[in-house]
Order: structure tokens, then C-alpha cells, then sequence
């Protein structure tokens, strides 16, 4: 399994947005690097549901249900979409700030690559961060 971190700006589609939804599909991306990473997704993988922008927080956890297929937002056969399921909103967020604080997280993809829209993350960070809402 692996674990990754998608970022969506709560005032265009939040956690409740999603929620709500219950299966969401992850369109838009439009950067090589993030687009990759929603290639590689597999069904079952484990995905942290970050508000960026606004919060600056994990909110919740979700799972992938379908892998990558053609974005249909696009024409361009180079952009793909995956869709995934809301597993559990946490018990309490977990800050940018807390993130950054935390030394075992100094390497995590959400800080080093500020910008990035879909980041894989590593098992052990996914644990952390996990930890972290249930303190």
C-alpha cells in the first residue's frame, strides 16, 4: 500500500464538500509531477485530505477506488483523474505549523514541496501525522 496527500482549497471543494459527494473525483491537475503521482495511485491506497490556503490543515483520510483514467474536464489525453472514497474525517486536524514542528517530518513532501497538489508520502509520515490528530 501506499500513501499520499492531495490538497484542495476548502472554498472551491472541502472535506464536507467531499463528504457529501462520497466518491470524489481528483480533476484538475494540471502539473507533471502531481499527475504522475495520481498515476501511480492504486485501488486501496490511503490518501490525506489537506485544506490548503485556507486552515492549512489534514482533515481527513480517504481511500482510492478507482485508479487513473483520462481527465474528462480535458481533451488533452496527458492529464489524468482518479476517485476516491472519504474513510474518516480526525478527530482534530493537523496544522501546517504542527507538521513543521514535528522533526520526524522535516522530509514530508507537503513542506519541502510547498506547491506540489498530490504528494506522496511515506508510511511512517502518514503514521505521524495520523498520530498527531488522535493526540
Amino acid at each position: 500500500m501506499n500513501y499520499w496527500l492531495v490538497k484542495s482549497e476548502p472554498f472551491k471543494y472541502s472535506w464536507d464538500d467531499f463528504v457529501n459527494q462520497g466518491t470524489g473525483m481528483w480533476d484538475g491537475v494540471r502539473n507533471f509531477q502531481a499527475r504522475n503521482n495520481l498515476k501511480a495511485m492504486k485501488v486501496d491506497d490511503l490518501v490525506l485530505f489537506y485544506h490548503s490556503n485556507e486552515g492549512m490543515e489534514v482533515v481527513g483520510i480517504a481511500k482510492i477506488v478507482k485508479e487513473a483514467y483520462q481527465d474528462p474536464t480535458t481533451e488533452d489525453k496527458n492529464w489524468v483523474v482518479v476517485d476516491l472514497v472519504p474513510v474518516e474525517k480526525l478527530p482534530k486536524t493537523v496544522t501546517l505549523k504542527q507538521m513543521k514542528a514535528e522533526e520526524r517530518l522535516k522530509d514530508l513532501s507537503l513542506i519541502k514541496q510547498s506547491r506540489l497538489s498530490v504528494a506522496h508520502i511515506k508510511p511512517e509520515e502518514f503514521d505521524i501525522i495520523i498520530g498527531l490528530a488522535h493526540e
